[in-house]
């Protein structure tokens, strides 16, 4: 309806003679993170099709339109790759995992000394593992070096890499760059709880400031400013 004036003055609703109306139908539901929302809401995929109308009444088809992603929260249309965006849920569980990996990666690297196994500790507590403890971390440890042959003080191998990527890789396009980097500045100081840096704990951490697309220059300042006392 369009606004309009009666000859006494008064306003009086005009209908819309021409216009396009979208039927939409249902194919896909689930939950997603909402940029409108900024939170996790249910959601429904959308798809369209189009028909132009005379005087509110559906005459001619204008085509398909969509897909579409409507939250159920404020009813706001997204196109699909919002979707990409992990929900509040999974994006804590990736960087549990991812410093959880980290954190293994380098007392791999560097062993097991007790003051680098209260670091890691403390971080993956820190991450969301609220009962991992100095000897679980210890046994994992151990456990991957029975798995894969791998002895201390090597340097990164292709089977560690593959995991460290795998953990990282998907986690890194939605960190800030000082969340990139917060999570290398925690291996670094594993690494450094025992003391100076190893040229194994070393490739290990520029492997990971290679996944979390960190550039080496700033790997490079990063591991030299974890050495300086906060």
């Amino acid at each position: 309806m369009l606004p309009g004036r009666a000859r006494n003055g008064r306003s009086v609703q005009v209908p819309r003679i021409l216009g396009i109306r979208t039927a939409w139908n249902t194919v896909g539901d689930g939950e997603f993170f909402c940029p409108g929302c900024g939170g996790d809401r249910n959601y429904q995929r959308l798809t369209g099709r189009r028909r132009f109308t005379v005087v509110g009444v559906p005459v001619l088809p204008r085509g398909a339109t969509g897909p579409v992603v409507e939250c159920s929260g404020c009813r706001r249309h997204y196109g699909a790759d919002v979707l990409d965006h992990p929900t509040t849920t999974r994006f804590s569980a990736m960087l549990r995992d991812a410093v959880h990996t980290v954190a293994l990666a380098v007392l791999a690297a560097g062993g097991c000394a007790r003051p680098s196994l209260e670091t890691a500790a403390c971080a993956v507590r820190s991450a969301g593992f609220d009962d991992c403890t100095e000897d679980q971390l210890h046994a994992l440890v151990e456990a991957l070096a029975a798995d894969t042959g791998r002895v201390a003080g090597e340097p990164c191998g292709a089977s560690l890499a593959i995991e460290l990527h795998e953990a990282l890789d998907p986690l890194a396009p939605h960190l800030a760059p000082t969340g990139r980097e917060a999570i290398l500045l925690q291996g670094a100081r594993t690494a450094l709880a025992d003391g100076p840096y190893t040229a194994a704990e070393r490739d290990v951490l520029a492997t990971v400031g290679a996944a979390l697309t960190i550039c080496s220059d700033d790997v490079t300042r990063l591991l030299a400013a974890a050495r300086t006392p906060s």
